[in-house]
């Protein structure tokens, strides 16, 4: 049965759905960006239908399409979080919904496609001279995961986001240290993948645990957020050197993303941990860590890197998204 046409200048839904919180909007021709902007947290709302079916009822809007941004692979009509429980038909959504169209892509592939209607007050640049107007970008940002993506210009004007699943790659120990806490880590996971390490529910963690049991030290049932507390207030030794060696370990996997993209366009950083302090990010040795690749390092020097401190970027990616 043919789909009734769109209403004229009817609202869209936005929504980018981590593996913590899920932020949702609406767009409209009356506004150029994303409004009514409200974030739920996903423990709270058994499926991402009736997350969705909270924000309306309080937002009040009938939107008939709907794009949706979310920290998983999407491969096909059925969708399994990697980070949460939810898992979805993408068609009974739409239809349970009442939307005409509902697309559902990766949250980083958003978050690329952002990258072009950034502005310079949205971004700290830490390091590297100055981007290639039109040269590859690379993403990455640890989160409850690890998400990462890339921009590749496209004709004259044009970019195409990459779709991919790089927060799963193995992870790349650059040091002795890093070494030990590789082992360490295998004792738990027969593979240990950069977000094993790199992220926010998974990785700081872990990261801290294997650290207190090199020093010797007895690790307590910390988690990140409160990891990240001590370190910023200076209260824990170990974890600050967790902090420290998180913000080193994530130049190793931004320098490799950079060399495998030919990152001229410069290399961005997302996800809803370093946001949390740019201060201490900046000063870390992540963009030492960032050069140090031997041959290539001139090569890295030049490239920038930028930290993304904009509120909900993933969000106008999926208006992007929308408008493709």
């Amino acid at each position: 049965m043919p789909q009734p046409p769109l209403t004229p200048n009817a609202p869209a839904l936005l929504a980018d759905v981590g593996g913590t919180n899920a932020r949702f909007a609406l767009l409209d021709a009356a506004h150029a960006l994303p409004r009514a902007i409200r974030t739920l947290p996903c423990a709270d709302y058994p499926g991402i239908d009736a997350a969705i079916a909270a924000y309306l009822a309080d937002s009040g809007a009938q939107p008939q399409r709907a794009v949706v941004a979310i920290a998983n692979p999407i491969t096909g009509d059925a969708v399994r979080m990697t980070n949460h429980h939810w898992s979805f038909s993408i068609e009974a959504v739409r239809q349970r919904l009442g939307l005409q169209q509902l697309k559902v892509i990766n949250d980083f592939t958003a978050l690329a496609l952002a990258l072009p209607r950034l502005a310079a007050a949205d971004c700290l640049q830490i390091g590297g001279g100055v981007a290639a107007a039109r040269g590859p970008k690379a993403l990455l940002g640890p989160g409850t995961g690890l998400g990462v993506s890339g921009l590749l210009p496209s004709g004259s004007d044009g970019w195409i986001a990459l779709a991919g699943e790089g927060g799963h790659v193995s992870f790349s120990p650059a040091d002795e240290l890093e070494l030990e806490i590789l082992r360490l880590s295998w004792r738990r996971h027969a593979h240990v993948s950069a977000e094993r390490l790199l992220s926010g529910g998974l990785g700081l963690p872990l990261l801290y645990q294997a650290l207190c049991e090199i020093a010797g030290v007895a690790a307590e049932p910390l988690d990140s957020a409160e990891i990240s507390r001590r370190a910023l207030n200076a209260s824990c030794p170990q974890c600050q050197q967790t902090l420290e060696r998180f913000c080193t370990m994530l130049g190793t996997a931004a320098a490799n993303l950079a060399l495998t993209l030919g990152a001229s366009g410069g290399v961005y950083l997302g996800g809803g941990i370093l946001p949390r302090f740019p201060g201490f990010f900046a000063a870390s040795g992540f963009r030492a860590r960032f050069e140090d690749k031997g041959r290539f390092s001139d090569y890295l020097k030049a490239i920038p890197c930028y930290l993304i401190t904009a509120d909900n970027p993933a969000l106008l990616g999926a208006a992007a998204a929308l408008a493709d």
